[in-house]
This record gives structure tokens, C-alpha cells and sequence, in this order.
């Protein structure tokens, strides 16, 4: 059976408690005996994933008949050494994973950056990322490489469920709630595990759209079953 790779950054990584990301939770849409290797890491970049050599045990891996999933963008707009172009370093670098993936027989597919919780009012959603979500979009195509765009999906369900509703997806914290964050914490990029589910899910359906995922995924029913069990009953209307 074919094993499934991810790598990106903390929205992906499987981080600990509290802060789940969705590479967490994406194992439970597929059959059971689908591996999986998260690779992902909290801070990266598509620059520093490399330069820090992340990605030399994900390449020493793979096997033909692998799937290889990449979503970055959150820290490769930051101001800092990890900062990429969009319209160049940051596309280089995406396509630089894709074709070194293609070269051990393994099928990338390159995701959006999922979004942030950044409301304005209650009906309006500020768009993050810049120009790093279209760089994805139009790589895939000029690339022919199978693409999720999890940004687009990720934004319509927030504007669906809402600030109050989508708040209860990320890493909010009252004081005392948690040992890790006494005084409390609010993020509006990290999820929780109900987070990490929703967005898994969303995933999964993306996944669905592609032929190599069509007997590895769990069936639409049993996905949407697990996603129920998973999150309180006031997010089951919306899936």
C-alpha cells in the first residue's frame, strides 16, 4: 500500500496539545492501513524547510506509488530568514519538492496555505497570505501538478459558520484552562483538535477530487461520520 507524506508548517504539523495541526487528524479519512509521515514543522518555510535539510529523510523515503503533500505559505511571508517571493524563491522552492518527489515515483500535490481567523464584522473574512496562495494556484497549472486549494475551501466554511463558530476551531484559551498557557491564549492561526478535524476533513474532500486518492479514502459517509464524531454538534449542520 502507498504511503502518504506531508510537509509544510505548523498549521500541518501534528504539534502537542493544545495546538493540533491538520496532518494530526488526516489519518482518520483514509483506510487503516494507509501509513502516514508528517514531516511537517512548526516556523518553516518552504526556504528554511530546506536549509534546515527537513526535507533529506522525506526524499530518502519516498517510493514509487507515494503520495507527497505540501502546504506552506504562513512563515515564508514573514519579515524575517525565512522569508520567500512569492512570484519566485517561494514557487522555485514548491517546485523543487514537487520535481525531486516526481524523480522517486511519488505523486506531489501542492495545497494552499489554509486561512486565518482575521473577521471583519460578522460577514466579512480579510484575506491573508498576499499574492502566496495564487503563486499556488498558478504553478499547479502552468506545472500540471494536482492542487487543493484548501485556502478557498478553509475561507467559504469560515464564512459559513462565523466568527463565534469559527473561533471554537482555534487555539483560544481562557485563563486556567490549560497548564500550557496559564494566563491564558488567543490565536487565530493555530487550530485545536475540533480544528484539526474540521480542516482534515476538508482535505479529505479536496483529496477526493484526485484518482490517486479513489480507494485510499474513506467513502464520503464514513468521512462525514468522523468529522461528527469529532466536533460538537453545533458544527454538523455544515458538514
Amino acid at each position: 500500500m502507498p504511503s502518504i507524506y506531508l510537509i509544510g508548517d505548523s498549521t500541518v504539523d501534528s504539534n502537542q496539545g493544545p495546538i493540533r495541526g491538520w496532518g494530526w487528524a488526516l489519518p482518520n479519512y483514509f483506510h487503516s492501513d494507509i501509513s502516514f509521515f508528517n514531516h511537517a514543522k512548526c516556523g518553516c518555510s518552504t526556504r528554511s524547510f530546506w536549509e534546515e535539510k527537513r526535507f533529506e529523510p522525506v526524499y530518502r523515503d519516498l517510493s514509487v506509488g507515494d503520495a507527497l503533500l505540501i502546504q506552506f505559505g504562513h512563515n515564508d511571508e514573514k519579515d524575517d530568514e525565512r522569508h520567500t517571493d512569492p512570484g519566485t524563491s517561494y514557487t522555485e522552492n514548491l517546485l523543487r519538492y514537487c520535481h525531486m518527489a516526481e524523480e522517486k515515483g511519488a505523486t506531489p500535490i501542492l495545497l494552499t496555505p489554509v486561512c486565518r481567523r482575521y473577521f471583519s464584522g460578522s460577514n466579512s473574512l480579510l484575506y491573508t497570505h498576499g499574492e502566496y496562495a495564487l503563486a499556488v494556484r498558478t504553478l499547479s497549472k502552468k506545472e500540471n501538478i494536482p492542487l487543493c486549494d484548501l485556502k478557498s475551501a478553509s475561507r467559504e466554511l469560515f464564512l459559513r459558520l462565523g466568527p463565534d463558530l469559527t473561533e471554537q476551531l482555534f487555539c483560544c484559551l481562557a485563563p486556567g484552562e490549560h497548564p500550557a498557557y496559564p494566563e491564558g491564549h488567543i490565536d487565530y492561526t493555530h487550530f485545536n483538535e475540533t480544528g484539526a478535524f474540521v480542516i482534515a476533513y476538508l482535505v479529505s474532500n479536496l483529496l477526493s477530487a484526485h484518482p490517486y486518492f479513489e480507494n485510499i479514502l474513506l467513502h464520503h459517509d464514513l468521512r462525514q461520520k468522523t468529522v461528527r464524531e469529532n466536533t460538537p454538534s453545533a458544527f454538523h449542520p455544515f458538514f
